[in-house]
């Protein structure tokens, strides 16, 4: 598959680089896993100089050796003796950046976390020693979220501050993966795209693995899905994993839950038989992995909330995937198989609602976008944009089938929305069905 997508991304990394030529410049880029970090530094640094420099898992002396054999192979920066400090092989990027410009990308930056805590702080040091004088393009990316969060946000860390540039890189939007069907499969149907939607969210990885595959229709991805060399089915742990450290089964104990329906905070308490509000608050605020739903215009501390797996990939992927591992190990690939076909219908009427909800804020025409429901569950309505500057507003029912969509009984629940919120909006008020992605 080629290359889609992220102009601005590789203007910005492009305009960066530009101006080390004068200052160093450090940038940040972080993202989820498979997000396509790497290929959009690659693609930006195309016939530029610089190093590419993966920090993989060894011990301090021996993922140095790897980084100085890299950085003489690259650009020719020669060290005498082997260097068995990271501290010392940062030093000489940065010496040798006052003589020229050039960029060093430090892929998986995360990692020195657990080689040694202290290389930050080293960074930090050296980086306030020399940057000045420096021509450097510093380029760190990262895939464990909440560790480059901790490393670059946190006050109290030595490299908090220190960045010049930092920006999250997001899958693809719901007009690129609309590209990328067109171009593989020019007659693609709507279920085609919402399956595609539904099992990546628009990750670059899962895209490709799919486009790779020829697999351009809801039948042939579901099928390659549930193969026996599949990809997918171990992906999710494989994030989970690398996100959490001691505590790891009892966020995945949560996040299951989530996906088989338990979504109300009371309800997750009484299943863990504790208080679960750090756990489910980290999942939200560090790890990225889950949204607290609550009406449009709620207050924050409103009690009407619920929770779900906001990544497309991992609520498919603990919904139908992770449930049935004795069934992998098994070879029973035809019963998931199965067994995803026969909820498939009601588990992506809720991905056909999240999918107008991503298009509506796509078109950038209003401020907020969310959904509504009232405290005793008679209304509840599946989109409502509003724009905060134009005070216009659009509601909207959502149904796969359009036959099942009442206009009469949305503009019900939107004459039941709260006057004290809502007074100042005109709606707009539509029906949308799969026959309208």
């Amino acid at each position: 598959m080629r290359f889609y997508d992220r102009a601005n991304e590789m203007q910005i990394l492009q305009e960066n680089e530009e101006q080390a030529e004068r200052s160093a410049v450090f940038t940040v880029l972080m993202g989820r896993r498979r997000v396509g970090k790497t290929s959009l530094i690659t693609h930006a640094m195309e016939g530029r100089e610089y190093a590419y420099l993966f920090i993989s898992k060894d011990n301090e002396a021996v993922l140095c050796r790897k980084l100085q054999m890299s950085l003489e192979e690259q650009l020719g920066i020669h060290v005498y003796g082997n260097l068995v400090h990271f501290r010392d092989l940062f030093e000489v990027i940065m010496r040798e950046s006052m003589n020229r410009h050039f960029t060093v990308v430090l892929d998986e930056f995360q990692t020195l976390h657990k080689i040694n805590p202290a290389i930050f702080s080293e960074i930090q040091d050296l980086w306030d020693r020399y940057h000045t004088e420096s021509k450097l393009n510093l380029i760190v990316s990262g895939s464990i979220q909440s560790l480059m969060k901790r490393i670059f946000e946190d006050e109290n860390e030595p490299l908090y501050g220190r960045p010049t540039s930092k920006f999250t890189l997001r899958p693809f939007t719901i007009a690129v993966l609309k590209e990328i069907m067109a171009d593989h499969s020019p007659n693609y149907n709507n279920e085609d795209l919402l399956c595609l939607y539904m099992i990546t969210g628009g990750v670059a990885k899962y895209v490709e693995l799919l486009m790779d595959a020829q697999c351009y229709t809801k039948e042939k991805m579901l099928n390659y899905v549930c193969r026996q060399d599949s990809y997918f089915l171990t992906e999710g742990r494989d994030i989970v994993n690398q996100e959490f450290s001691d505590e790891g089964t009892t966020y995945f104990s949560i996040l299951q839950m989530i996906a088989e329906g338990m979504t109300r905070r009371g309800d997750i308490d009484g299943a863990m038989q504790k208080d679960m509000g750090v756990y489910l608050q980290n999942l939200e605020k560090n790890y990225n992995m889950i949204s607290r739903m609550r009406p449009l215009l709620a207050k924050p501390n409103s009690k009407v909330t619920a929770y779900e797996i906001s990544d497309q990939f991992l609520r498919f992927w603990f919904r139908f995937i992770c449930p049935y591992q004795s069934l992998i190990e098994r070879q029973q690939f035809a019963l998931i198989r199965q067994n995803i076909g026969k909820n498939y219908e009601q588990f992506s009427g809720r991905t056909l609602e999240q999918y107008f909800q991503a298009k509506t804020m796509e078109t950038g025409l209003y401020t907020q976008v969310g959904n509504w429901w009232d405290r005793k569950g008679l209304n509840e309505i599946d989109i409502i944009a509003l724009n905060e500057f134009e005070h216009t507003a659009m509601a909207a029912e959502i149904k796969r089938n359009p036959k099942k969509i009442s206009m009469s009984g949305l503009e019900a629940k939107v004459d039941a929305l709260p006057k004290s919120d809502f007074r100042h909006y005109q709606f707009e008020l539509k029906g949308l069905s799969i026959e309208d992605m």
